[in-house]
């Protein structure tokens, strides 16, 4: 038998609901939501709050992959041990609250956003699950399981930048900016130290500003696009499109390393090509 799940009851999917409303909140330059969403994120899974640890839980059996088979049943067990531990109580009074807040500030609608890793969301709400059947609580395991020792499509060079060592990326920055000869332009160490900041809130405010410079950068591709040196070289204009086409794909990508290394380059092309038409 199968059991219908509650996304509503997900705390997983509540927040990723959030994230694509802030999206097309950024999108549509409405900074009053996109302020009231940021302020009902950080509340709502603040610090150590049982909602905020239960979404932690969830994070790291969605998003850890290329384990070895015994670290990953290891970790799976282990979640579900400390999922537990958890006051539940205080989560579903949480759940309710924020529920409610969605309804009454924002609108209902926020709970129909297509969230792309809803199923796996789900099945992870279901292993912590004890009223499920035995059968169907295994295979659901060994489910997760399966995705925890999947290598990543990238080999793992791509990884979901807020999971990055804080040191790690400094030296990464440190390189770029050595490689440029410490030119980094405005908007690249913006990029950067925005990055740098974000550790204290689960990288909200990242996902924010790399929202808006997409939206910038889009917008200064197309005027280029108008140009006239642009429109009569074929060859330039070809590029130009292509620049368009990746910044567009960046809607359905989450953010990771070569997502940053291709805006910081985009950045770069952007600036070059303005200067030149000066």
């Amino acid at each position: 038998m199968k059991l219908r799940h509650n996304k509503k009851r997900n705390t997983a999917f509540l927040y990723e609901s959030l994230i694509r409303e802030l999206t097309k909140a950024v999108v549509k330059k409405d900074d009053f939501l996109k302020e009231k969403i940021v302020k009902m994120i950080k509340e709502n899974f603040k610090g150590n709050s049982e909602i905020a640890k239960e979404l932690r839980l969830y994070k790291t059996l969605e998003e850890t992959n290329g384990l070895d088979l015994y670290t990953a049943e290891r970790l799976v067990a282990e979640s579900r041990n400390q999922y537990l531990k958890l006051d539940h109580k205080d989560i579903f009074n949480s759940q309710t609250n924020l529920i409610n807040q969605v309804n009454k500030e924002i609108s209902s609608e926020v709970f129909s956003n297509f969230v792309p890793n809803y199923r796996s969301l789900a099945t992870i709400s279901q292993i912590f699950n004890d009223s499920i059947p035995v059968k169907q609580k295994v295979l659901l395991e060994r489910k997760i399981v399966g995705t925890l020792v999947l290598e990543s499509k990238t080999n793992n060079k791509s990884k979901n930048m807020p999971r990055m060592d804080k040191l790690v990326f400094k030296t990464y920055v440190e390189k770029f900016n050595s490689k440029y000869d410490g030119n980094l332009l405005k908007e690249q160490k913006e990029l950067l130290s925005t990055f740098l900041t974000s550790f204290s809130d689960n990288g909200l405010q990242f996902k924010s500003f790399i929202n808006e410079e997409i939206g910038r950068l889009k917008s200064e591709v197309n005027t280029l696009m108008e140009l006239e040196n642009v429109k009569e070289d074929t060859e330039l204009f070809r590029k130009t499109s292509k620049v368009l086409e990746i910044l567009e794909s960046y809607r359905s990508r989450t953010i990771d390393e070569g997502m940053i290394k291709e805006i910081l380059k985009i950045q770069s092309l952007v600036q070059e090509a303005k200067t030149s038409d000066d």
